[in-house]
């Protein structure tokens, strides 16, 4: 399916839809919305969004992804992962830009490179889950909870 979006040139769209199921590797010229199942890999040149609805199970590697469904698999975005409230990314991401949106989950390692990413990967040197959410009335102040951040990164360094 071709559309055009404002622009003076026509951009490519792939669409997996609600009720849809495919296995396999995907490769993507333009940009892609997944609103059903899928499982393998996925490359896409552009845009990449994970629906609501959406079941991922594969290794993807994007410029940018908006992530609102499951996603169980490793994630490489050149430009930009955003976690809507209702996204979940169980595996590792390497990106340039994050955006955890609150209710957004990710549990992995995450990796933001705001310079570009490298081209060697990098050793895995600590595990992180994050859970963007409203603050717990009975959690520490955030000044503490940073001074405590700032510990633990200090006897790495």
């Amino acid at each position: 399916m071709t559309h055009t979006n404002g622009k003076s040139e026509e951009s490519l769209l792939t669409v997996i839809a609600k009720d849809d199921s495919l296995h396999g590797n995907l490769n993507i010229k333009g940009d892609g919305r997944v609103l059903g199942e899928f499982s393998g890999e996925i490359d896409c040149a552009g845009e990449l969004m994970i629906g609501a609805t959406a079941s991922v199970s594969a290794n993807i590697r994007t410029r940018n992804i908006t992530i609102s469904g499951l996603v169980r698999g490793n994630v490489t975005a050149v430009g930009k992962l955003k976690i809507a409230p209702t996204g979940r990314l169980e595996g590792d991401a390497r990106v340039g830009a994050l955006i955890v949106q609150e209710g957004g989950v990710h549990h992995g390692v995450i990796r933001v490179h705001p310079e570009g990413l490298p081209t060697e990967p990098e050793p895995v040197l600590a595990q992180t889950v994050v859970v963007a959410s409203g603050a717990d009335p009975g959690s520490k102040p955030v000044t503490a909870q940073v001074d405590r951040v700032k510990k633990f990164w200090g006897e790495f360094f």
